[in-house]
């Protein structure tokens, strides 16, 4: 009788243990899932206005300044007002997103808008790392060759370079229309991102691809192109002179671009799609979802460092 007690109570005390777990890992998931509402709600619907107002303020300025003021127009003004272009289009999105999270992700615009809309992200995205890609060439080309300056200053190139960045941010970008369409659940219609899709499997490769060719290999181009650069300013007869000084600065401003906008959201995006198609903690997909969503706006912030950086392309933008 007395072990049959002691049995008893030894297993009420696992029941105990296990539902307290649950309790424990519930209110944890609980936690988790409100912490993702609120990134959504509050910090993707102001992180996206704040973009909206100053990339459209901005970039309308910088497309005015260019289109009235700078004469005569060189490769690199045509490649600075591309990427404004570019900029333009993607925070004319805006609106519709911040509206959409502020709403608690019912979307209301349909299927096309959906599409357009993360469409749009990426191909500002892509468009900007290789508009700056060929910022770095042109320049490079530039400071290593500088008998060739007004060949490579020539307008033709620059419109070479803006066709190339935009048949090819499409050609990356264009698949993605396959796999990203409207979700229906709980009465809501939502519009989701492209790395959280249901089907994330389906997109495995296409992001790798995507991450290399779009993000990777460009920016490998880039600081080659920017660490020769650095060589041969150091290695000048007069490395403290005004322009000089400038390069430098578009040569940080460049890096920073890359280092804190785009590098933070593709390795996040990566093992954000990855966790969902292996098992693992729900916790951990929680964080890293978590990560993923604060990455998002950060892509955008490069809007910012583009309007700093058509100011120290040249003088007569400043003025």
């Amino acid at each position: 009788a007395l072990g049959l007690g002691c049995a008893k109570i030894l297993s009420k005390n696992k029941q105990l243990i296990v539902a307290s777990q649950g309790f424990s890992m519930a209110g944890l998931n609980d936690s988790c899932t409100d912490l993702e509402v609120l990134l959504k709600r509050y910090y993707l619907s102001v992180a996206y206005g704040i973009i909206f107002v100053v990339g459209l303020v901005g970039n309308i300025t910088s497309i005015g300044i260019y289109l009235a003021k700078l004469r005569p127009w060189k490769s690199s003004s045509i490649i600075m007002v591309n990427l404004a272009l570019t900029d333009l289009l993607y925070v004319l999105t805006m609106p519709f997103l911040v509206y959409y999270y502020s709403n608690g992700e019912s979307w209301m615009l349909g299927d096309f808008m959906c599409r357009f809309v993360r469409f749009a992200f990426h191909f500002h995205l892509y468009g900007s790392i290789l508009s700056l890609s060929c910022v770095a060439v042109f320049r490079f080309l530039v400071v290593i060759q500088p008998l060739r300056v007004v060949e490579v200053q020539q307008k033709v190139w620059g419109i070479v370079a803006c066709l190339v960045v935009w048949i090819v941010s499409a050609a990356e970008v264009t698949p993605m229309l396959t796999f990203i369409s409207l979700t229906h659940k709980d009465n809501m219609t939502f519009c989701i991102d492209f790395a959280s899709i249901e089907s994330v499997g389906s997109i495995r490769e296409y992001n790798w691809l995507l991450t290399v060719f779009g993000f990777a290999l460009p920016s490998m181009l880039v600081f080659v192109c920017y660490i020769g650069i650095v060589k041969r300013l150091t290695s000048g007869s007069s490395p403290t002179t005004s322009c000089r000084m400038r390069a430098r600065r578009v040569i940080v401003l460049i890096l920073v671009v890359f280092a804190m906008c785009y590098l933070p959201y593709h390795i996040l995006r990566v093992l954000w799609v990855e966790i969902q198609t292996n098992s693992t903690t729900k916790c951990m997909k929680y964080v890293v979802n978590a990560a993923y969503i604060i990455s998002r706006p950060l892509a955008g912030l490069n809007t910012f460092f583009n309007l700093a950086l058509y100011t120290l392309s040249g003088d007569n933008f400043r003025k």
